[in-house]
């Protein structure tokens, strides 16, 4: 029952990553997202993998394997369009 509780628990919040992360890929719109917060966010998810990894927790893998990959490509793409974001902002 505990495995099951994990699994649907990294589901939920691994689904809840997709929209945002959908929307980023279409528009390649990275202007609301805060360098700094998303480093530390994609730092922690890599540590939650790597504390999965450590206990053999394949609900906390699974999940953070793949909320990794996604927010690595959005932090990708925000350094890579940043310079863009300051040619098209507002004084």
């Amino acid at each position: 029952m505990t495995e099951l509780v994990g699994y649907f628990a990294a589901a939920l919040t691994t689904c809840s990553f997709m929209p945002q992360a959908w929307l980023t890929f279409r528009t390649r719109d990275v202007r609301g997202i805060s360098l700094g917060m998303y480093s530390v966010f994609t730092l922690g998810v890599a540590l939650w993998l790597a504390y999965g990894v450590l206990q053999g927790a394949w609900p906390i893998i699974v999940a953070n394997a793949i909320t990794l990959t996604l927010a690595s490509v959005i932090l990708a793409m925000k350094l890579r369009y940043r310079n863009a974001e300051r040619t098209t902002s507002v004084p």
